[in-house]
């Protein structure tokens, strides 16, 4: 594993003779997936935002690198993620329309996806977009920063009072000096069981991935340079495999590539088994070395097109046309599994989204997944000496919110994958729901941060989540009912108190947690979150399952004046008043959530450890 602190980089020589300074509450680097969420949702709470991207699309890795097929969180659609997938089903006429392929539940067209993110972007008025612009230098002042941008021949000089870093790559965090990570912990830094011993500089495989088309002629490509077949001898079931090694299910040529099957005739080629991933690591090459190892890549899948064409017979299947705005048909940017990982306030692992109640960071949570831990390595020339990490079981999991902030550099939020993560949990984190729901956390952050004149680490941590709950979003992920359920907010805002704590588990592909509503609620574990909130109370022995009535009780004690009877139960939206009988979990959250308030009553820290305690 690397480490690395850099010196910040804005000298006044670079940041000289540049054109008139224009000022925003928000300046974001990078039009991907968390840029693009980051900034349509600032602009929707009324900050003014530069979101500057490199490429002439917006969505990073959902489009413009071509991974069209959604991974994880089907059942988690919340906030500006679920707003995509209802925008992507309109456009295909309904949910059904998109499950195309077998990879996902969720598979689209990459422009299509682009055109969508572009027309929701361009409804934002005080959202602008500077496309084609890169960030030269940076310069930290009172109150913000100093930024240079290049678009063209031109330059800009721009002061934001908050910057977020949503590059692919966490370019912007190291140009700002913050420290971060690159490869793998070793066990004993990350505790993580299934770590390494030792830490190294091993990323995940990137890949070019292709968009094809199924033509009614013949589309073959000349045998590119480089071209050796046993490279993809064992990617499926043919005759050349004699001898797959890396223990995975052999499919039919056919059935690989419909893994990939996008809406009209189209296919995603980004196939992990000994398909066109490729190993490079690129993250601290400078932009001719980065262009160099990637056009390797590209011709990578090049050879891999041939392969399937001229020995699996499919010559009727080439390059989409028109897909993407580039002279060769292939995507704009390369599929970046793994980033630069700062050192952020509180770092999120394997160990925590197993036993998220280890500790109290699942308080501040702020995005939820659902993915297995998946690594991606068989392309490295070592790939059987590194840890078994092929879908790594783990229970549904929610992202703490200081994983965003770095260590050192006020007014500076980090999202996409550079994030404060460990190495192998990354492996899920870094997935397009995720990436989305971070950046519209971030947002968030940024926005209050700014219309206060503070710093986004001051913000406090209630305030950033009563607004994403507000947006729709998931803090906790519980299956348990809908976001549009009337009881939805309630459930994730005692959950995330820990009065009542979910229950994860794993069955079979499906990473879930459960708040268990319909169930009673046991006394001991009722009584273990009553006195974690309210240490000063005496609430005394409490019945092994507690009734309606004992719940009133146990109320009262932390608010003298609420009243649980059949008036107050209609009014919360509850059924069956009986003050006799067993209260379900459902039914005591939002009891406390209404009349004791313990979520905005009870105020946490960054860690998820009360205040003023």
């Amino acid at each position: 594993m690397l480490k690395r602190i850099l010196p910040i980089l804005g000298a006044a020589a670079l940041l000289a003779g540049c054109g008139t300074d224009a000022r925003y509450d928000l300046l974001i680097v990078g039009g991907g997936a968390s840029g693009t969420a980051a900034g349509i949702t600032a602009a929707r709470m009324g900050s003014r935002v530069l979101l500057a991207e490199e490429t002439p699309w917006l969505g990073g890795m959902l489009t413009a690198a071509g991974v069209s097929a959604i991974d994880g969180n089907h059942r988690l659609q919340g906030g500006f993620f679920g707003e995509f997938c209802d925008s992507l089903a309109a456009r295909y006429g309904g949910p059904d329309s998109l499950r195309t392929g077998w990879v996902s539940n969720v598979l689209f067209e990459p422009s299509v996806g682009n055109a969508i993110l572009q027309r929701i972007a361009a409804k934002q008025k005080t959202l602008k977009i500077r496309f084609g612009t890169r960030l030269l230098a940076l310069a930290e002042e009172p109150g913000g920063w100093r930024a240079t941008l290049v678009q063209g021949r031109d330059t800009l000089t721009v002061r934001a009072k908050v910057l977020i870093d949503a590059t692919e790559l966490g370019d912007v965090a190291a140009l700002a000096g913050v420290g971060y990570d690159i490869g793998m912990d070793a066990r004993a830094e990350s505790g993580e069981a299934i770590a390494p011993e030792a830490a190294n500089d091993i990323v995940q495989d990137l890949t070019y991935v292709a968009i094809l088309q199924e033509y009614d002629h013949d589309v073959t490509i000349p045998e590119p340079e480089g071209y050796d077949k046993s490279d993809f001898a064992c990617s499926c079931r043919s005759a050349d495999c004699v001898n797959a090694t890396h223990g995975r299910v052999l499919w039919s040529p056919r059935e690989m590539l419909d893994y990939g099957k996008l809406p009209n005739g189209k296919y995603m080629l980004n196939w992990p088994i000994e398909g066109n991933d490729y190993y490079t690591n690129i993250i601290e090459l400078s932009p001719a070395e980065r262009a160099a190892e990637l056009e390797k890549a590209k011709q990578f899948t090049r050879c891999f097109i041939y392969y399937i064409q001229h020995e699996l017979g499919f010559r009727n299947i080439g390059l989409a046309k028109g897909e993407f705005p580039t002279g060769d048909g292939f995507p704009l940017i390369p599929y970046h599994r793994e980033s630069r990982r700062i050192h952020g306030r509180v770092r999120f692992t394997v160990e925590d989204a197993k036993n998220p109640y280890r500790n109290t960071l699942y308080r501040t949570g702020i995005a939820v997944g659902d993915y297995p831990v998946d690594h991606h390595h068989q392309r490295h020339p070592q790939w059987q000496s590194l840890p078994e990490l092929h879908f790594h079981p783990i229970p549904s999991y929610t992202i703490p919110l200081a994983v965003m902030l770095p260590q050192e550099r006020p007014n500076l939020i980090v999202t996409e994958k550079s994030v404060s993560v460990s190495n192998l949990v990354n492996g899920t984190t870094r997935l397009q729901p995720i990436t989305l729901e971070l950046g519209q956390a971030a947002g968030v952050i940024g926005s209050l941060a700014a219309a206060r004149n503070t710093r986004p680490e001051l913000v406090p941590v209630r305030d950033v989540q009563r607004e994403l709950l507000a947006q729709g979003c998931y803090l906790l992920p519980y299956l348990d009912l809908p976001r549009n359920d009337v009881h939805f907010a309630a459930l994730q805002r005692i959950g995330a108190t820990g009065l009542l704590r979910g229950v994860g588990t794993n069955v079979g592909w499906s990473n879930q947690t459960w708040f268990h509503a319909d169930k009673n609620v046991a006394g001991g574990e009722l009584a273990e979150g009553l006195r974690s909130l309210y240490p000063a109370v005496d609430f005394g022995t409490l019945s092994d399952t507690v009734t309606v009535a004992e719940a009133g009780e146990l109320l009262r004690r932390i608010a003298p004046d609420a009243k649980v009877d059949a008036r107050t139960w209609d009014a919360l939206s509850l059924t069956d008043f009986d003050p006799g009988r067993k209260i379900t979990r459902g039914e005591l959250a939002v009891l406390f959530d209404h009349a004791a308030n313990p979520f905005d009553g009870v105020e946490i820290d960054l860690c998820g450890q009360l205040k003023n305690q």
